[in-house]
This record gives C-alpha cells, sequence and structure tokens, in this order.
C-alpha cells in the first residue's frame, strides 16, 4: 500500500487541501492519504479562536464524507500531546504500518513551508523515514486578500491570522528555492486554487460567503458549531 501523509492544522480544511490530496492519489498513485492535524505546531500560533480538538472535528467530518477510504484522519499528534514534530509522526506512522507499506511513507507539505524547512526539528530524519512530496501553493496571500476584500479589513482586528512563533517567518515570507533545496523530493506543479484558510477564517469573521471554499461536510460543522464568528 503506498500511503501519503498529509499534515497541517486545517483551520479550517478547505477545497485546496482535498484537491491536493485527490492530486496525489489520481496522479501519483497513491492509495491512500493520511490527514494529520497538529495538535500544538511548532512554527506558528494558530489563529481565528478555535480549539485544536474542533480543528481535529472538522477532519474527521471531511474524511467521514468522502467514500472508500482514500482520505483518513490520523489522530497521533493529538493522541501524543504536546508540540507536533514530524520526525515523531513519521516515525510512529511507519511502525504503525510496518510490514503493509509499499517502499516508504510519503510526506506532503507546501512549498511555503518547505522554504523553512531546515529550521525543523529533525528534518534529516524526516527526510530518511519519508519520501517528500512538495506541492506549489498560492504564491502571493496579501494579494489574494486584497482581491477579496478591497482595501476593508474583513474583522475588526487579525484575530484571525495566524502568528509565526520561534524563528520561524512564516507562510510566504520566505519564498521556496527548489534549485537548492537539499533533500531529494518530488515537486508538484499542482492546480493552484486561490484560496486559504487564512482568508476562509476573515471571510466568516466579517459575515462574508465562504459556503464553495470548504468542502461541503466542513461547511456544516462550522455553521453547526458557529466557528471562526468574532
Amino acid at each position: 500500500m503506498k500511503i501519503a501523509v498529509f499534515g497541517g492544522s486545517f483551520n479550517p480544511l478547505h477545497i485546496g487541501h482535498a484537491m491536493l490530496a485527490d492530486t496525489i492519489i489520481t496522479e501519483l498513485g497513491y492509495d491512500k492519504v493520511l490527514f494529520v492535524p497538529t495538535y500544538i505546531t511548532p512554527h506558528k500560533v494558530c489563529g481565528g479562536k478555535v480549539t485544536a480538538e474542533q480543528r481535529l472535528e472538522l477532519v474527521r467530518a471531511f474524511c467521514a464524507s468522502v467514500p472508500g477510504g482514500r482520505f483518513e484522519t490520523e489522530t497521533c499528534e493529538f493522541d501524543r500531546g504536546g508540540v507536533s514534530y514530524t520526525s515523531d509522526t513519521l516515525e510512529f506512522l511507519t511502525k504503525k504500518y510496518e510490514g503493509k507499506l509499499e517502499g516508504k511513507l510519503a510526506f506532503v507539505m507546501g512549498d511555503e513551508v518547505a522554504a523553512e524547512f531546515d529550521k525543523w526539528r529533525n528534518p534529516q530524519k524526516v527526510s530518511d523515514l519519508a519520501d517528500l512530496i512538495i506541492v506549489h501553493r498560492y504564491p502571493d496571500v496579501g494579494a489574494l486578500e486584497k482581491a477579496l476584500y478591497g482595501n476593508q479589513n474583513p474583522a475588526s482586528d487579525s484575530s484571525y491570522k495566524n502568528k509565526p512563533a520561534g524563528d520561524y517567518k512564516g507562510d510566504f515570507a520566505v519564498q521556496f528555492d527548489k534549485d537548492n533545496f537539499a533533500y531529494p523530493h518530488i515537486y508538484i506543479e499542482n492546480p493552484m486554487l486561490p484560496v486559504s484558510s487564512t482568508d476562509i477564517r476573515g471571510r466568516i469573521s466579517g459575515g462574508k460567503s465562504f459556503k464553495y471554499l470548504v468542502p461541503s461536510a466542513v461547511y456544516d460543522y462550522i455553521e453547526k458549531n458557529g466557528l471562526y464568528r468574532e
């Protein structure tokens, strides 16, 4: 079985995440994508005033809505507690699926994250444990925000935005140099959907439409529980 690991805060999971996971299965031939929501992410403070458990439930709702078991929620980072480190997760999943894997696990990350991969805990271990799949992400969140909202801030403050932690500069602040990336990887020029979790949180906070930016199961959960509203 070929398994790809897709980690992230998923705050919230949106159609870009769903499209990427489907691309990995349809175009790269993987049998399953494990969605691994982080419990405490080491490189940013999540915006949006939602709990880690609510982020997990958003992922669960989406994966349960997709037939055939192609997408699965993996809760190991919640089970482990504390700060979520990818090297620990890959080590755990390699043991969990021992005897079932065809080759190594794959680990999926956006190029805006890969740009600061050298700051991760044990990046060499991550590379040793998994085939790295780096995907092209929407390159200019600021431009997208302006296109969606004009000059009006969708929220009364910036509480819906993530904040970098430690020595990380944050989403899209560092440009990915794929020609000089030091680890073996596959780079996918996947379709870039002009959507981001940050902008979705801003739209919800500002009372704007977001229904078709997220899978229907995610939309239903957000509406039912009143997430991301000021």
